[in-house]
């Protein structure tokens, strides 16, 4: 991908402390309806779990800042099971060769530089980029300026991966970090450049 940028790529996304974001069926479960377990404590006051003043952000405080959101069909079609649309008042773009035309509230894009085509096209701005190979997509061309990270609680062995094979490294800046509800870790990095 060529050309200056004018909206910042945004990863936000939960996974398991394994590294895998979904079972291999895709299912969630273990992060939406966790089974019981251990009661999580943050730990407080000084040496505690907080990398610094800065929180890093939660959902909550994530999603109003966001004006663009890509995402692939699997993570779309994850979407429309939990009923109520999450999503209005974004302009959504659905990374698919597959994706059957018929939802108003997303645009389809047939492939990354498509999709980044109508985000300049659209003056976006903050841009969320959700799902396991979008966002391994956008890393591998440079378009994630930060990733937050909610490490949960559980190991599941197997599932499918939150990165994969990368050209380089990529070095990442933690500007902020804390424990919340759960016992999930919220940890939020700066893709570093050195230019």
């Amino acid at each position: 991908m060529v050309g200056e940028r004018l909206w910042r790529g945004r990863a936000f996304i939960a996974a398991s402390l394994d590294g895998f974001i979904a079972r291999p069926d895709g299912a969630i479960e273990w992060l939406t309806d966790p089974a019981p377990g251990p009661c999580h404590h943050p730990p407080e006051g000084p040496g505690s779990s907080e990398h610094s003043s800065a929180r890093a952000l939660e959902w909550e405080q994530f999603l109003p800042s966001i004006d663009h959101l890509v995402m692939g069909r699997g993570t779309y079609e994850k979407v429309l099971t939990f009923g109520e649309w999450p999503y209005e008042g974004l302009g959504v773009i659905v990374l698919s060769t597959a994706l059957e035309a018929g939802d108003p509230r997303i645009t389809q894009a047939r492939s990354l530089e498509e999709a980044v085509a109508l985000l300049d096209a659209r003056g976006a701005r903050q841009v969320y980029v959700d799902g396991g190979r979008v966002i391994q997509s956008f890393l591998r061309e440079d378009l994630i300026d930060e990733i937050t990270l909610a490490w949960a609680p559980v190991l599941l062995g197997s599932g499918l991966p939150l990165f994969g094979a990368l050209p380089q490294d990529i070095r990442l800046e933690l500007v902020a970090s804390h424990t919340g509800q759960g016992g999930l870790v919220h940890a939020t990095y700066r893709v570093y450049r050195s230019d």
